[in-house]
């Protein structure tokens, strides 16, 4: 059935959006106001069948190639009416809107050979899981500008249960596919939208300027192994606001390229605000950074998270041979609850890409501020674990009230780390507790809505 015209423009002119104005508290304080898409069509209208079994790859292909001759015309959107869309991976294009309607739910195929295969991003050498290429992601745009994912609670399915089995019993023939990811990409918005079961990443972002996510939901089952929620990878001024997020193994991954590969490519993962999130983290951190960041991560700001049940609240992670960096961090404003370990930063995290790396390129951890946080049934208060040529410095805690499940006589535990600590409890390790280390905190915010050294 053909959707009518005027219903068409309607939601076309709601979901498109242009990012404007200026910064006051960080980058989810810049005003978005609609911009409307003149053209729309519906899925329906290039033979798609919403029958779960039909594969619809070549409907949305030739439907995103149709609306790519309106780009220099306001640009069109792409309707998805209810229904259970099977597909392989398609690409987007620039000045689009892919809007799916409540009860729409785009699937994807359980079969490899509907999922594009290419070659690992440069960033990450010869690859994650598998040297060689990797499988392409559901949904795709690569040096695009200006595109939405969006919808009254639509639903992108990754219907992971093969990749993850595949993944276990190392039956891939190349790594994982994500269900969302934007590459060399600026002016993106994902909103509105439920995203099930990923093979692996959730939403990718990677060199990419000006993305917004903001009231989506994201899930996978606990024992699915290294699902991951949202990952901005070697991206800027990235806003992630009010969602829910619950992960077999991190909720949101901040990263910015692996060893060599990372450093060489030289782009850091940088001017990110996130707030208002709920974090579930089964096997990984509700909120990681690393350990792949090697181009560097810094310019982060945090603020008003809940994070529950979770093996570890927050953790930065990284080892010898990454070089980078993780710096100027701010984050406020946490609410834990059931949290293993509430904070960590682990300077022997993760593996390498090959024996090229240069075990000399050493990693700075610096200038991490940790304030106004209150957690309940926390199994250990922090696990500071530096690196002995390379020690994490200006670590950061103030106003932290953490409720102990255990009658440990060391909560904390601290080695090759230095800060200060103020109105702390449990009371922190020595290291922690340097008064002269005040002067190189981290202060979150300058009136202009900057970062700042204080």
């Amino acid at each position: 059935m053909k959707m009518p015209v005027a219903l068409l423009l309607l939601l076309a002119l709601c979901n498109a959006i242009k990012i404007h104005g200026e910064e006051s508290n960080g980058l989810c304080d810049v005003n978005l106001t609609l911009r409307s898409r003149p053209h729309s069509v519906s899925i329906l209208e290039f033979g798609a069948v919403g029958d779960g079994k039909t594969l619809n790859t070549i409907a949305f292909q030739n439907a995103i190639f149709y609306l790519k001759s309106f780009a220099d015309k306001g640009g069109a959107q792409l309707y998805v009416p209810p229904g259970r869309w099977l597909t392989g991976s398609f690409n987007l294009t620039s000045h689009l809107t892919l809007f799916l309607e409540k009860g729409a739910v785009i699937l994807g195929s359980q079969d490899p050979s509907h999922w594009d295969v290419v070659e690992p991003l440069p960033s990450y050498g010869p690859g994650t899981e598998l040297p060689g290429k990797r499988y392409r992601s559901l949904v795709n745009g690569y040096m695009l500008r200006d595109v939405v994912i969006t919808g009254d609670n639509g639903t992108i399915d990754g219907q992971g249960s093969v990749w993850w089995e595949w993944f276990t019993s190392h039956s891939l023939n190349y790594s994982c596919p994500h269900l969302v990811e934007f590459v060399s990409s600026e002016s993106i918005l994902v909103s509105n939208i439920t995203f099930l079961n990923a093979p692996a990443y959730n939403i990718h972002p990677v060199y990419c300027s000006h993305v917004h996510i903001h009231h989506i939901t994201v899930y996978a089952p606990p024992g699915s192994p290294y699902t991951v929620g949202i990952v901005p990878d070697s991206s800027d001024n990235v806003c992630i606001e009010d969602c829910s997020i619950s992960m077999g193994y991190d909720a949101i991954a901040l990263k910015s390229g692996w060893d060599e590969y990372g450093i060489a490519y030289g782009r850091p993962a940088a001017n990110v605000h996130i707030r208002r999130v709920q974090l579930q983290s089964f096997s990984g951190s509700s909120l990681a950074f690393g350990s792949q960041m090697s181009g560097g991560i810094s310019d982060i700001q945090v603020q008003q998270l809940h994070l529950y049940d979770s093996l570890t609240g927050i953790e930065f992670r990284t080892t010898k041979g990454r070089g980078g960096y993780i710096k100027e961090i701010a984050i406020s404003d946490v609410d834990m609850l059931n949290i293993k370990t509430a904070f960590g930063a682990n300077g022997h995290f993760g593996s390498h890409p090959d024996d090229k790396f240069d075990p000399d390129a050493l990693p700075l951890v610096a200038k991490i501020t940790i304030q106004n946080i209150i957690g309940t049934n926390i199994s250990m208060a922090g696990n500071f674990t530096g690196i002995e040529e390379s020690p994490f410095t200006s670590i950061c805690l103030s106003n932290v009230s953490l409720s102990i499940n255990s009658a440990s006589s060391s909560p904390w535990e601290c080695s090759y780390v230095s800060g200060f600590s103020e109105s702390v409890f449990p009371e922190p390790c020595s290291e922690l507790n340097n008064p002269d280390a005040s002067s190189s905190c981290f202060s979150p915010l300058k009136p202009n809505g900057r970062a700042a050294v204080l």
